[in-house]
């Protein structure tokens, strides 16, 4: 299948016991709390089911090796290595459809760590910061439906209307008045 907009490939998978970088595997069982073989040293940052899966651009990880960046596929952290999927459109509330049984939704863009300061020049891992390069972080996962993904499979975002699904998750607010107003 050619790669498009909506349509990519799972490039790489990637695991570790802790830490990075994650290594290349051929497939994976992908469970609600996480990819089967792999391990999160800080618990606190890493891991839970908000933050399932780590899933990067390998669009992102060339642009920054051709800015001169020792960064590779699996060093950054990421689960999965996804190519051909345009990643402005992976935001947080889009649903992504991995190989054929896998169900993913993004819950949030990936907080850079200074573990990551060794694949980038000067150790400037903000270049991977959402808030200051906006298009070019790691996105967290939650897993919706669980099974087996491997290299090459296809992936496909299904759903993009992330901002509803965003909005209805978010506490209601309430507003205090003080007596007389």
């Amino acid at each position: 299948m050619v790669a498009s907009a909506r349509h990519g490939t799972v490039h790489q998978l990637n695991v570790s016991g802790g830490g990075v970088p994650k290594l290349p595997v051929e497939e994976a069982r992908v469970r609600l709390g996480g990819m089967d073989g792999d391990a999160q040293a800080d618990r606190r940052h890493h891991g839970g089911p908000e933050r399932a899966l780590c899933l990067f651009a390998l669009e992102r990880i060339e642009e920054f090796q051709a800015e001169g960046h020792p960064i590779a596929p699996g060093s950054a952290g990421e689960n999965v290595t996804v190519a051909g999927l345009d990643w402005s459109r992976v935001v947080p509330g889009a649903r992504l459809r991995l190989g054929d049984e896998v169900l993913v939704e993004v819950s949030s863009y990936t907080a850079p760590c200074n573990k990551n300061a060794q694949w980038f020049a000067g150790g400037d891992f903000n270049r991977m910061n959402h808030q200051t390069h906006p298009g070019c972080s790691r996105v967290y996962a939650r897993v919706l439906e669980e099974g087996t993904v491997r290299s090459g499979d296809v992936v496909e975002l299904i759903e993009e209307r992330a901002a509803d699904r965003v909005w209805r998750a978010q506490p209601t607010t309430y507003r205090w008045s003080p007596p007389g107003e």
